[in-house]
């Protein structure tokens, strides 16, 4: 078995291969002065069982078109198998026409992946749990749930309530509240722009709670700080958020700051520079996929890494 990786996440590719102890591949990818990407593949890796980690971050199409080379170099190097991991996934927003004349993007880049090689697909928190049917090859989707659960346990919060930032959220609320032993609330939303949120009204009893927000994804922080400010509005005490790609750009980043958010909890599935002036506290992903590269590897089940304290995630 050998792990490579791309430049998109290298601390959480080496912090995988520690994980597991293993040494993290030798590869050189680097860019002609034309901007063209070129890769070579440093060591053997004929019969090989082969992980690329590629997180589809921004830059996203700069990073999905380093992954599908990388693919292709182990690919023509005769590697036995590999496994494209995408501790974020991008594109996966557009996961349907809900539009005249759009595209399903989320799907081309499934078969891109595809074309370019990859035998399997080893991803984290989907936006839309069906991507996975967008794929002929076997796809392992793994939850960031268990490990923000172990943080939050630690935490001891008491009267806590659960929420979800919009309608679409709330199977994964869910999830959270059951674990967490907490309430349920919801926030209606109307989406004014893709940059844009208006939240409107709270279904459930927040009133002197704490709250928890869940959502899989930020990046302009405008469903999240709407929803906070509604929270407070109504009478909720600390606000915390849990999210498990926070790919946050300069207008996210600036909303947090001015936010009612005390604590926004999220993963390194993502690589972000440190972030001054916004209480963001960020968890390893490391272990869980390491452990789940290890099981693929020795053909064993990966089910079991959904299930903690009795329950599931999904």
């Amino acid at each position: 078995m050998k792990i490579f990786t791309g430049t998109s996440n290298r601390p959480l590719a080496q912090a995988i291969c520690d994980s597991i102890s293993m040494p993290l591949g030798a590869c050189t990818v680097d860019a002609f002065p034309d901007g063209e990407t070129f890769v070579k593949i440093d060591e053997n890796v004929r019969g090989e069982d082969v992980f690329v980690v590629q997180s589809t971050s921004p830059p996203t199409n700069h990073n999905l078109m380093e992954m599908f080379i990388m693919i292709d170099a182990l690919r023509r190097s005769s590697a036995k198998r590999i496994t494209a991991v995408l501790p974020f996934y991008g594109y996966a927003r557009q996961d349907r026409k809900d539009q005249p004349r759009v595209p399903i993007t989320a799907k081309l880049v499934a078969n891109l992946i595809v074309a370019a090689g990859a035998n399997r697909v080893l991803t984290m928190d989907l936006h839309a749990q069906q991507i996975q049917g967008f794929f002929d090859i076997p796809v392992d989707h793994l939850y960031a749930a268990p490990v923000m659960y172990d943080y939050l346990r630690q935490k001891n919060l008491t009267d806590l309530v659960v929420v979800s930032p919009d309608v679409g959220g709330i199977k994964m609320a869910h999830a959270y509240s059951q674990v967490l032993e907490a309430g349920l609330a919801i926030v209606a939303k109307r989406r004014k722009s893709a940059t844009e949120v208006e939240s409107m009204a709270v279904i459930g009893e927040i009133r002197g709670k704490n709250v928890l927000l869940v959502d899989d994804l930020t990046e302009t922080a405008g469903t999240l700080t709407s929803a906070a400010t509604l929270l407070k509005r109504k009478g909720a005490k600390k606000i915390f958020a849990c999210v498990s790609h926070a790919i946050l750009n300069q207008t996210g980043i600036d909303r947090l700051r001015k936010s009612k958010i005390d604590e926004l909890i999220t993963t390194d599935s993502v690589l972000r520079p440190a972030l001054d002036g916004v209480p963001i506290t960020t968890l390893s992903v490391a272990a869980l996929l390491g452990e789940a590269i290890k099981r693929i590897h020795s053909n064993s089940s990966v089910t079991s890494l959904f299930e903690f304290k009795g329950g599931r995630t999904s």
